[in-house]
């Protein structure tokens, strides 16, 4: 309802802004008006009157109407008394009526009339219009815009203006140009609270948690004082750290200096205790919360998510829904995860029937979420129903279901799927070739590995390094030494296991002084190998029986690498030495390894290895 302090606040400025109303009180305009009335009846009855006593042109009342039209929403109307103003002279006009747009929100509205502000010959921005245009900058994500403001800034000295500066460090944080935001901040000779905020975010946004804490100490000893955004960064760059202790000394400086936690703050401490394991205190903090909203009960759902509880999930979404907060896609993505997480099917299944039953009109990530947590649990034929539901409007929707296919064993329906987003015409990327390589790699299927690659070729993702080493690992388990070699050389880095990818190659092909070469060369470079890597170079000397070289690099990666050895290192050099008829030494080896003794089945295989040599 439209409320008597706001009308006495008009009723003020009318009677500054034409004194001789307070002479002639029969042509007041608010004396015909009944403030019992609907909101938007007084709005137009005042600009009825102002009309009809010729104050269409006074600044002062024109500015006040227009925040009136506003605060009734009734956006047009407001539009209108600002267009009717011959020449709009007074920058405050401007001023006013850009900050009411960026407040409603009406950000291109606002850019519209920045523009239309240029092209006035007799006016020009001021320091009270960079900040709303830069908001509107920030919101619709225009950084073009917001460098060429910038530009003009520098030029007028605008920049120096400490509230300005720190709009703009906003804008830039905002559209995640986090490097022009620091770089804008550390220029500045004098800073404020909103501008520390803005570049302490864009540290938690980057994925720099602990940049952002260390800028908050760095506010803190500057003596600004921390406001809510503040502590809602903050907690959450813990939340990133799992810092618990940092967390709880913010939370209790909170508690001491007797200050109301809103429910951001709330939320964020919910958030940062949940991912710690605290799910005690994430309760205790989130019953505290007077007036629960989706972003406090998303929070609270999450950290249960986090332990995989999808019960506890949907127990605490229907008592959202009775407490009258309607979920958001947020609140569905994570009882899914904790559903997918703890294998709890029916949940699930009941979270999807309430989407379908509602209406929720599913993302793409959501969609992902359902057919994972199908595939997780082994209820294929749901994760195709969902797939031939959801809309394929992007490589997402196709890699999701390549990938459930690989995970759960099913190599010809994953290429199948493959072939079908070629068909679509949708263009493959490095989750795509990752997965379905890890197909072809599980079938030997060469032809269709060398047909994703020249997709990789064609795509340009030979500069990826998963991709590449997905590509290597497929031609060594296909056979084709030359092929892998080739990929080999063009890796852009070379990780471990590319490194192994390769000797296994060599080694299970009958190559093995090229795969013990490749070790060296390994060594050469400084790449510390690791049990995958003796692994392989322990079978390449089995696969030709090079005895004494397996003994040699079986003992000099654990003397001087410090390679914990597993049953599987035990068993090849066993297998190594049972090969070569040294069976007294594999027996010597067995006795002296507690972890073999005590493996029946491995004793078994041995036993049935000596007999059949």
């Amino acid at each position: 309802m439209y409320t008597v302090p706001y009308h006495q606040a008009i009723h003020d400025v009318v009677l500054k802004s034409s004194p001789a109303f307070r002479y002639f009180p029969a042509l007041h305009p608010f004396n015909s008006i009944n403030l019992d009335s609907y909101h938007v009846t007084p709005a137009k009855l005042i600009h009825q009157k102002i009309l009809t006593q010729g104050l269409q042109n006074n600044t002062l009342l024109s500015k006040t109407l227009i925040d009136l039209y506003l605060s009734c929403h009734l956006y047009p109307a407001a539009k209108l008394v600002f267009h009717s103003i011959p020449n709009p002279s007074t920058i405050s006009l401007w001023n006013s009526l850009m900050t009411a747009y960026t407040k409603h929100p009406m950000f291109i509205d606002a850019l519209e009339l920045y523009d239309k502000l240029l092209r006035c010959p007799y006016l020009c921005p001021d320091s009270y219009t960079y900040p709303s245009v830069l908001k509107a900058c920030a919101a619709l994500g225009r950084v073009g815009i917001g460098r060429m403001i910038h530009n003009h800034l520098v030029k007028t000295g605008f920049v120096s203006d400490i509230v300005v500066a720190s709009s703009l460090v906003g804008m830039y944080a905002k559209c995640s140009v986090f490097g022009c935001a620091i770089q804008l901040f550390d220029e500045m000779l004098q800073r404020d609270v909103a501008c520390w905020n803005a570049v302490i975010s864009c540290y938690n946004q980057d994925g720099q948690a602990d940049k952002a804490m260390e800028m908050y100490d760095k506010m803190t000893t500057s003596g600004f004082e921390p406001n809510v955004v503040t502590i809602t960064t903050v907690i959450s760059s813990c939340a990133r750290l799992l810092d618990l202790e940092r967390g709880r000394e913010i939370h209790k400086a909170l508690i001491k200096n007797r200050v109301d936690l809103d429910s951001f703050v709330s939320s964020a401490l919910v958030e940062m205790y949940g991912k710690c394991g605290r799910l005690d205190m994430a309760k205790e903090v989130f019953e505290q919360v007077p007036r629960k909203n989706v972003i406090a009960w998303n929070s609270m759902i999450a950290a249960y998510s986090v332990t995989g509880d999808g019960k506890s999930c949907v127990d605490l979404l229907r008592r959202m829904i009775d407490e009258g907060t309607s979920p958001s896609l947020i609140t569905f993505s994570s009882i899914l995860l904790a559903c997918s997480r703890s294998l709890q099917l029916q949940h699930g299944k009941f979270m999807h029937g309430y989407m379908i039953r509602n209406r929720v009109e599913a993302d793409i990530y959501i969609y992902s979420l359902l057919i994972d947590l199908y595939f997780e649990c082994g209820s294929i034929s749901s994760a195709e129903n969902v797939f031939e539901k959801m809309p394929k409007t992007n490589v997402v929707s196709w890699n999701v279901m390549i990938s459930g296919f690989v995970k759960a064993g099913n190599y010809f329906e994953a290429l199948g799927i493959y072939d079908e987003m070629i068909e679509a015409g949708a263009r493959p990327n490095d989750i795509t070739a990752t997965s379905i390589l890890s197909a072809c790699s599980q079938l030997t299927a060469l032809e269709k590995g060398k047909e994703i690659h020249r997709t990789v070729v064609d795509s340009e993702l030979e500069i990826n390094e998963i991709v590449m080493g997905s590509l290597l690992d497929m031609y060594a388990k296909c056979g084709a030494v030359d092929e892998a070699l080739n990929v080999f050389k063009k890796l852009p880095s070379r990780d471990l296991v590319s490194w192994a990818s390769m000797i296994t190659a060599y080694g299970s092909h009958g190559q093995a002084k090229e795969a013990l070469r490749l070790f060296d060369e390994m060594q050469q470079s400084n790449a510390k190998p690791d049990g995958v890597t003796l692994l392989a170079v322990l079978s390449a000397c089995s696969h030709v029986g090079l005895v004494n070289e397996g003994c040699h690099y079986f003992i000099q990666m654990i003397g001087k690498y410090g390679i914990e050895t597993r049953l599987e290192h035990y068993s090849c050099l066993i297998d190594l030495l049972g090969r070569a008829g040294r069976l007294n030494e594999a027996y010597q080896i067995i006795q002296r390894t507690p972890q073999i003794r005590e493996d029946v089945e491995f004793l078994r295989h041995y036993c049935l290895h000596v007999f059949w040599v």
